[in-house]
């Protein structure tokens, strides 16, 4: 993706991962809630490898993006341009 929307998808995945380890931390360290068919400790882990994993893939694509080189090539038909 090209122009605001490529940087406003890089910086939401960014936001994400941290906002997914966040929660995830505060359900294992801070928090002793009973779920009736989940551990709390387990969700929390879970939560925070899952951030993991999305601030990775969005510091990756934010790292290719960055190595990209645009190239614009114009082409006429006829005779050449007049110098």
């Amino acid at each position: 993706m090209a122009g605001p929307i490529g940087v406003y998808c890089l910086y939401m995945g960014i936001g994400l991962g941290i906002v997914l380890i966040v929660i995830g931390a505060i359900l294992v360290f801070a928090l002793n809630i009973n779920l009736p068919f989940v551990a709390d400790n387990t969700l929390g882990i879970i939560l925070i490898v899952a951030g993991v994993i999305a601030l990775i893939v969005a510091l990756v694509m934010q790292q290719q993006r960055g190595r990209t080189k645009h190239v614009q090539e114009n082409r006429y038909d006829g005779p050449p341009p007049a110098a």
